[in-house]
């Protein structure tokens, strides 16, 4: 009986490490998911100076807003200029609260109201690919914000006012590709910071929800995509819709420009169903009547 025990628990054993994947593995999984996530949030574009052909992720990305010019931080796991220092802890605080390691509030130009409806292991992902990237020594540029928009401590009461920290909710009244696609769309492609006309304090208006802004990033119009017949895109089937995510082209044939070109462009890169998930999504918003007249 002794050597019967012996033999089950030797065997038992030998099954739990064949059944454990090696602790690489399960990096490299993390990995792959977290690229994944990359893409369909597109960090590059705001943390990759591509003007002046910067490095990737290493920060000076300008972006000109009503409040002053932001500069992508550097973002790569340098220790010294880069998040290299972070723990995982810190980069879920950062995303979820937005909020720096050392507690100091982020402006909402880094969109963290949207980021904050990921889940903890969408980020973990994430920061596990951001590590696996080179490490860039580039210093960060600071700021060039309008005065009284950049005391920091001023987000305190900027967040009481506006900001719902917490990870999206799946709506029970829906279906799991609704779902899916309000996910995709309100926390990781974030498609309400740039579509979405913000009030005098830089808050999204929640009344106009995807319904387009002449204020956009760099002082750029930005188009309604509510489901308006007139002034939006009800006109668009969810083809039409996911042709724009996988390459740009709109329904009449044209392109889309100005930053939609490196969203379509990473949103190619995630999965067709997906792709769906958030044309659906999109189709079932309400239709908002705005018409947003170029610059």
């Amino acid at each position: 009986m002794t050597r019967f025990r012996i033999f089950f628990v030797s065997l038992f054993g030998a099954l739990a490490v064949t059944l454990t994947p090696p602790a690489s593995a399960q990096q490299t999984d993390a990995v792959k998911r977290g690229a994944y996530i990359f893409h369909a949030a597109g960090c590059a574009g705001c943390h990759t100076d591509t003007k002046n052909k910067g490095a990737l992720l290493a920060g000076g990305h300008a972006l000109k807003t009503p409040f002053g010019t932001y500069y992508g931080p550097n973002i790569t796991a340098d220790k010294t200029h880069g998040i290299g220092n972070w723990s995982d802890a810190d980069f879920i605080r950062a995303l979820r609260e937005g909020k720096s390691p050392d507690g100091d509030h982020y402006f909402p130009v880094f969109p963290y109201p949207s980021f904050t409806k990921m889940t903890d292991q969408d980020m973990r992902d994430l920061k596990a690919y951001i590590f696996s990237l080179p490490a860039v020594a580039t210093p960060n540029k600071p700021h060039d914000i309008n005065f009284p928009f950049g005391f920091r401590f001023s987000m305190i009461f900027w967040k009481i006012l506006f900001f719902d920290e917490g990870a999206y909710k799946a709506d029970p009244a829906q279906n799991a590709e609704w779902n899916r696609g309000a996910y995709l769309s309100n926390a990781l492609s974030h498609c309400g910071e740039c579509h979405t006309p913000r009030n005098f304090m830089g808050a999204l208006k929640s009344d106009m929800n995807m319904a387009g802004t002449p204020d956009g990033p760099d002082n750029g119009s930005v188009p309604n995509i509510t489901p308006d017949k007139d002034t939006g895109i009800g006109k668009w089937s969810h083809a039409e819709i996911m042709d724009v995510l996988d390459g740009g082209m709109m329904p009449d044939g044209d392109f889309v420009g100005g930053a939609m070109t490196e969203v379509s462009e990473n949103l190619a890169k995630i999965s067709k169903e997906d792709r769906k998930a958030i044309a659906v999504y999109i189709k079932s918003l309400p239709p908002i009547r705005n018409k947003v007249t170029k610059k």
